[in-house]
């Protein structure tokens, strides 16, 4: 994303962003095998329920 499409953006929209960034991270680390899929599972979790995100971008 373009540094003037983030400035565009309300907050919850950039903490969508950012929950689906991080999300991507650790598919992409679930990939790879640098995760197994428990701590996959554990991590979105806890991510999903910090942010807020429950039902939103998940």
């Amino acid at each position: 994303m373009e540094q003037y499409e983030w400035e565009q953006l309300s907050p919850e929209q950039k903490k969508i962003q950012l929950y689906l960034e991080q999300k991507k991270t650790l598919e992409t680390f679930l990939a790879h095998g640098a995760i197994s899929r428990a701590q996959f599972d554990k991590s979105l979790t806890d991510l999903t329920v910090k942010m807020g995100m429950n039902g939103a971008g998940a």
